[in-house]
């Protein structure tokens, strides 16, 4: 508990790191089993929080609880989007999307949080059917992304398992800082 009131409020794992892409089976798993995991910890980071603490910021400046959750759902729907298309396509373009402008939108700010966990729970359970049917040289193939360049499957895996426990550790950090 001490060591999360310590943590860098908006990097509390730290920053992603490209160079971090799983280079075996072994590894992959370990990350599909996160993703997997994720809407699980989300629920217990948010259980028991009252509409006031959802609406707390995790940090100055930073999203309210709320639009966290809400973040989440929003950016997995995407991640499990460009997976599809980086089996089905070769090399597809993907969509960005405005996170800082999406997280303002009413449904970020005001919806029940309930609606995105809901979400998370069922877009994580065929994520990760999706994720767990790819053959071993799929991993490899890429989409293309307008900031990032050529991603493969393999980076993308690695980055929202990352994302995921990026934005629990965020919400759990809040928590232990104001001993919730």
């Amino acid at each position: 508990m001490e060591d999360l009131r310590k943590a860098d409020a908006r990097y509390p794992i730290g920053k992603f790191d490209r160079s971090k892409a799983p280079v075996s089976a072994e590894e992959r798993k370990r990350l599909i089993d996160s993703i997997a995991e994720l809407p699980e910890r989300l629920h217990s980071a948010v259980a028991g929080l009252n509409g006031k603490q959802l609406d707390t910021p995790y940090r100055e400046g930073g999203w309210m609880v709320r639009q966290v959750v809400h973040h989440l759902a929003d950016s997995h729907m995407n991640a499990y989007a460009r997976f599809k298309l980086g089996l089905t396509e070769d090399t597809p373009p993907v969509q960005t999307f405005d996170e800082a402008a999406w997280a303002e939108l009413a449904d970020s700010r005001v919806t029940p949080i309930d609606v995105s966990l809901a979400l998370v729970d069922s877009l994580h359970a065929r994520w990760v059917v999706l994720l767990r049917s790819v053959k071993p040289d799929d991993w490899e193939r890429k989409v293309n992304h307008p900031d990032a360049g050529p991603m493969s499957l393999n980076l993308m895996l690695s980055l929202y398992a990352w994302h995921g426990a990026h934005h629990v550790a965020q919400i759990n950090t809040l928590r232990a800082r104001n001993q919730w």
